[in-house]
């Protein structure tokens, strides 16, 4: 059977006193003297009494959760992410209630609707690349439980963000591939729901233009993220009548794919073709053939500044109209990770 837990009343009547008395003794409230405060504590660790955390949860009108929803914990940028979160969390004294959308829009409104049912403080989200309505974080709004968005941030106004510069990273990319000698460059992108894939594509149309060179929209092709979908974005690039020398993609993992792939078509990277991603994530220590590049993002910062925003915002007694909304930009890096 399962132990039923201790009450105050139950302190209370095993020492003959009145139940306001024992719970002041608990909270150490001066009026209550020292040794009656003492003995009241003893008597609750004999009896292996625990505080009722949902009664000092309503007490305090807060739950000390922070839920957080990640398209995918297997990815390591959000691990990295997450990882951060949780230090700070810990440190501040809050749970982290997680989940992952798995970049399903319905799944994550689900998620969204869970969390508030579960009296979360606050959340920290980073978008599905599916999602294309975003009332379910309205929804939160109304319910006056802020959100920070970080790293996949919805084209939507009045939110609060943590994210980086992408388009920078996009021209350094195209910069860093037109030095080693590259004059037809791709761009294997992400969905366009996603802002991030807009601002890949503007880093890249821009790097062309400062560079005196012609834009050829066919260059660029849009894939689902997933291996199959990288197979055919790459299969058209590399069917082009200007087949590109070099490719620059949404993200390592889709740099993976890709030259995974490049055995189906009897090419070699590195001979034949350069490829340049973003993340700078930890699988490419893994990866036989390496991009030549890929643009830091800084997850760990970008987990970071996303819960100090948080925190910001449950600590603050202004309305989110008054205060503003907080829109953090990190800048990105290129990391070369091969090296003539």
């Amino acid at each position: 059977m399962i132990k039923k837990p201790i009450t105050i009343k139950e302190i209370a009547k095993k020492l003959n006193l009145s139940i306001s008395t024992v719970s002041r003794a608990l909270h150490g409230h001066p009026s209550i003297s020292l040794s009656t405060q003492q003995k009241v504590k003893l008597m609750a660790k004999e009896m292996e009494y625990e505080p009722n955390q949902t009664a000092i949860f309503f007490q305090k009108g807060r739950t000390y959760t922070i839920g957080v929803i990640l398209p995918e914990l297997a990815e390591a940028f959000f691990a990295s992410a997450i990882s951060a979160i949780e230090d700070i969390a810990y440190k501040k004294n809050y749970t982290v209630l997680l989940a992952q959308s798995h970049d399903e829009e319905g799944r994550e409104k689900q998620l969204v609707e869970k969390m508030k049912n579960h009296r979360i403080d606050g959340l920290l989200v980073s978008v599905a690349k599916t999602t294309s309505n975003f009332d379910h974080f309205e929804l939160l709004r109304k319910h006056q439980i802020p959100v920070v968005f970080f790293d996949r941030i919805p084209p939507i106004k009045n939110i609060h963000y943590v994210a980086c510069n992408i388009e920078t990273g996009s021209i350094e990319a195209v910069n860093y591939l037109l030095k080693r000698g590259h004059r037809s460059i791709g761009l294997i992108n992400g969905p366009n729901t996603l802002v991030a894939s807009g601002q890949r594509k503007e880093g890249y149309i821009k790097a062309l233009y400062k560079n005196r060179l012609k834009y050829d929209p066919t260059l660029i092709v849009d894939c689902d993220l997933t291996e199959a979908g990288t197979k055919t974005a790459l299969e058209t690039l590399l069917n082009h009548k200007r087949k590109p020398t070099a490719i620059v993609t949404f993200n390592d993992y889709v740099s993976a794919f890709a030259i995974k792939s490049l055995r189906r078509f009897n090419l070699n990277t590195d001979q034949e073709i350069e490829f340049v991603s973003y993340a700078n994530s930890s699988i490419i220590g893994f990866m036989e053939h390496p991009p030549v590049a890929s643009v830091e993002q800084f997850p760990t910062i970008q987990g970071q500044k996303a819960i100090d925003t948080l925190l910001d915002l449950l600590n603050s007694d202004v309305n989110e109209e008054t205060q503003g909304y907080y829109k953090t930009i990190i800048e990105s890096q290129l990391i070369e990770t091969h090296k003539d």
